[in-house]
């Protein structure tokens, strides 16, 4: 097995109050005017002690109600100076949204760090998740692993 820097790993985070991923994609456009370089930044508290990790290759996988949809390669991670002066992580990530197979999520709070193991595979270029199916088939689908 490579050493430690080799691997890489993602994170996992829910995007809360979205309702899908064109949702997602909104919101980021609309902020990322304001932002250096014009790229979607994510702001967390914590710095992940896995950056190395992250930036080889890794993704943040977003959780739209209830489900991982998709995933945002990670580009960088920014040191973010609050008003309040307080040190915190902004993850840079490229726009391009890639749709994922849907993989149910609970509720947690934060970020997870997220194994290459673990991650849904992305869906075919264009194609989305349960395309065409009613929400509730959908998400009966994902939960016995069927999309």
């Amino acid at each position: 097995m490579g050493t430690h820097l080799e691997r890489n790993t993602h994170l996992i985070k829910l995007s809360v109050g979205t309702e899908s991923v064109e949702d997602l994609e909104r919101w980021q456009e609309q902020r990322r005017r304001e932002l250096p370089g014009n790229l979607p930044r994510h702001v967390t508290r914590m710095w992940p002690k896995r950056e190395a990790e992250l930036l080889n290759g890794g993704s943040i996988y977003w959780v739209i109600k209830g489900q991982v949809l998709c995933r945002q390669k990670i580009l960088r991670l920014d040191e973010v100076q609050g008003e309040d002066g307080i040190r915190r992580c902004g993850i840079v990530l490229d726009p391009e949204l890639h749709r994922t197979v849907n993989a149910l999520r609970r509720p947690f709070q934060g970020w997870r760090y997220l194994s290459r193991e673990d991650a849904p595979a992305d869906l075919p270029s264009g194609r989305q998740a349960g395309e065409g199916l009613p929400a509730d088939l959908d998400r009966a689908l994902a939960e016995i692993g069927v999309i």
